[in-house]
């Protein structure tokens, strides 16, 4: 019998799915919050119980101090996920997010719990370094490299009240994911995905079989077209991944390998 679990300040549980068997934990990108994730809940309930992170400094929570670093931030998230590990969990993080779900994995490994599988998109493995200051920008330079990227909605970057609301968090963000460094290969127990747009700035196909390097278990590296944000065009495509993951973790308890093939 599973125990009953509450949205918190970090956790939101947009459509309630009380008999799925297995749970899927979103981990948003930098400056990204809980509601970018709406529409995969929407997809995979009632089949799986779908909860995504809010990030403190946005939305809701735009009064809250961010956490400053990677590490904290991951601190705390996983106190907030413990509840939420009463089922199989699977994670699904993009950008900022792939490094925080496996942070978080690394914590709970240590409380001995292991989740099903990451899948970790749009973001290079952890050991691996860039020298990346986007957080230091003058405004200006700062903004254009949010448009560069596609992920943050135009109508919020044109709207300059809207923009002055969202850009604390988004420097803030940046700035943790830009001075995040792994400098070992701490491996965690469950399968990894790294999902990549194959045309994305950020990392490079190369930077993101490193993540092979993280597990001890099986690792698989899937390609799409597109830049940092392909998983906006390719949402559908990206949904039956995790939902065939899920399926087969309900089914049968454990998660069939993913095929490396092409999109």
């Amino acid at each position: 019998m599973t125990t009953e679990v509450k949205d918190t300040a970090w956790v939101r549980r947009f459509h309630p799915a009380p008999s799925a068997r297995t749970r899927l934990v979103c981990f948003p990108h930098a400056g990204g919050s809980a509601s970018y994730f709406f529409p995969v809940s929407r997809t995979l309930s009632p089949r799986f119980d779908v909860v995504a992170l809010q990030y403190p400094g946005r939305q809701d929570r735009r009064s809250e101090p961010c956490p400053p670093t990677i590490e904290e931030m991951a601190d705390q998230i996983t106190e907030a996920v413990l509840p939420w590990t009463d089922l199989p969990v699977a994670f699904f993080g993009h950008s900022m997010g792939a490094i925080l779900a496996y942070e978080v994995t690394l914590r709970l490994k240590a409380k001995g719990i292991v989740p099903t599988g990451i899948f970790a998109s749009g973001r290079r493995a952890p050991s691996t370094v860039r020298h990346e200051t986007n957080h230091l920008l003058p405004e200006p330079e700062f903004i254009a490299e949010l448009h560069k990227l596609e992920g943050t909605e135009a109508s919020l970057l044109a709207d300059d009240d809207l923009l002055r609301m969202i850009l604390p968090a988004l420097r803030s963000d940046y700035r943790a994911i830009e001075t995040y460094q792994r400098h070992d290969e701490a491996k965690v127990d469950c399968p990894v995905v790294a999902l990549l747009g194959d045309i994305d700035p950020k990392v490079t196909a190369a930077e993101a079989r490193v993540w092979e390097k993280h597990t001890s278990r099986s690792f698989t590296l899937r390609l799409f077209p597109g830049g940092h944000f392909y998983l906006n065009t390719h949402a559908a495509d990206v949904i039956r991944l995790i939902a065939d993951h899920l399926t087969a973790v309900q089914n049968t308890g454990v998660a069939t390998p993913v095929s490396a093939a092409r999109y």
